[in-house]
């Protein structure tokens, strides 16, 4: 098949995909397009990038100018959700009340931009940050949370996963990239790295999962035909990519959310409370075991990575031995900048621009005083999960498995980052929604 052909049919794939999936009974407000088009960003490439005008970025520098282009586009979404939050005024009041650990925690990477040796950088990227509560905000105060969690997932994860078999298929150019050192391809899909394409497949995949077991349990028949197929096709979709992605850590979360989906549909003991606590702090518990106490349990083998976890644990002593300040870090998000990301380039041939472990990341950049509070944000937030896992069994499926898998994720990559689709997961996972809302939006 020709690309010409491929890419009318893959048209066709996707809008069949919407179509299949459409419920007429549920209602969500247009502003929803707002954290698609916020989320597909973050998913898969800036916009520079998707019409070839951004920068190199084959020097430090180039990362303090960034691409003029992007901050418009970001700053109008930025602009547009502000906008829907103003007229939604009083219930998202309600929200930003309910949800203190999570300002607290944004609060203070503000704050932290008066010690970044670059503050207008790190403002910019702050700025950035914001942009992932208003989305999140957004998306949940919809008249009906529950459907639009659903839109956003559904219609994202329709774009970006059928666009990517589609890249890695029949547009190279734009799917594939090669190892400058051995020329050997490696898969990208929508995303820029394989890693990238790995996270698109895990956030939409565990998404479409959770809809096709929703469907599949459903006694309303005429609904649940068209989502299995939808989500069904996305679900093979997603498998295939995997296979070609080669993210170990993606694909093992995944398969740690997927089983979280569907153990706590077991009928009987998998739904009280004592067997969900035992269920998630026992995965998060053998992942930390087996992948930095104990190399014998073969966790790290059976990932397909070696001991060093692909060069990871060499890097997080170089990081450990930089002069960062212990309790107040380089600043937000300004680790990564000037002579440390010069040095660290010189040392490492493939220029890191992350810790590849979420809890450090956040150490260099935020000290010890932003490691505490975002571990008072993972307890805190662990019991709205719970709280809402206990109210809504069918939604709290996916807030646990989302929440967990991103505790896992931050393991092996640095996901508590702006604009990451992890980090937006994790959000939607713990903002509490306040029930006087909900009661207004019903």
């Amino acid at each position: 098949m020709s690309p010409e052909i491929a890419t009318v049919v893959y048209g066709f794939v996707i809008v069949a995909l919407f179509l299949l999936d459409r419920d007429r009974k549920s209602r969500v407000s247009s502003a929803l397009w707002i954290p698609v088009a916020w989320v597909s960003i973050g998913a898969s490439r800036m916009v520079s990038q998707w019409f070839g005008v951004a920068p190199a970025m084959e020097s430090p520098d180039q990362y303090l100018e960034g691409s003029p282009l992007d901050r418009l586009i970001l700053t109008g979404l930025l602009a547009a959700g502000l906008m829907v939050l103003v007229a939604r005024g009083q219930r998202a009041g309600m929200f930003l009340r309910a949800n203190g650990p999570i300002l607290l925690f944004f609060l203070y990477g503000a704050v932290s931009v008066l010690w970044s040796d670059y503050p207008d950088v790190a403002f910019k990227r702050w700025t950035k940050a914001v942009g992932d509560i208003v989305m999140v905000l957004v998306v949940l105060t919809d008249p009906d949370p529950s459907a639009a969690v659903k839109r956003l997932l559904a219609r994202t994860g329709f774009l970006l996963i059928p666009l990517s078999v589609l890249f890695v298929k029949y547009y190279p150019e734009l799917g594939r990239g090669y190892h400058p050192w051995d020329w050997i391809p490696y898969y990208t899909g929508v995303s820029t790295e394989k890693n990238g394409l790995g996270l698109v497949c895990l956030v939409f995949g565990l998404g479409s999962l959770w809809r096709f077991l929703e469907a599949f349990y459903s006694e309303e028949r005429p609904r649940r035909a068209g989502t299995l197929v939808a989500h069904g096709a996305v679900l093979a979709m997603v498998m295939w990519l995997f296979q070609h992605a080669n993210s170990a850590t993606s694909l093992g979360c995944f398969l740690i959310g997927g089983g979280l989906i569907v153990l706590t549909r077991r009928r009987g003991s998998a739904f009280r409370p004592a067997a969900v606590h035992i269920l998630a702090v026992g995965i998060v518990s053998l992942c930390l075991f087996g992948l930095f106490l104990d190399s014998d349990v073969g966790l790290v083998q059976a990932m397909g990575r070696d001991a060093t976890l692909t060069g990871r644990t060499a890097l997080w002593d170089e990081l450990l031995r930089m002069t960062v300040d212990p309790w107040f870090g380089a600043g937000f998000e300004s680790f990564w900048l000037g002579q440390r990301v010069e040095t660290m380039w010189r040392k490492y041939y493939w220029h890191p621009n992350q810790a590849h472990n979420g809890y450090l990341e956040v150490f260099l950049n935020l000290g010890w005083t932003g490691v505490a509070l975002l571990g008072f944000l993972i307890v805190w937030g662990y019991r709205q999960v719970i709280g809402a896992f206990r109210r809504d069994q069918e939604a709290g499926r996916l807030r646990l498995a989302y929440f967990v898998v991103a505790l896992v994720y931050n393991l092996t990559e640095a996901a508590f980052q702006v604009l990451h689709p992890m980090w937006i997961a994790f959000l939607l996972a713990v903002t509490v929604i306040p029930e006087p809302s909900r009661r207004e939006d019903g």
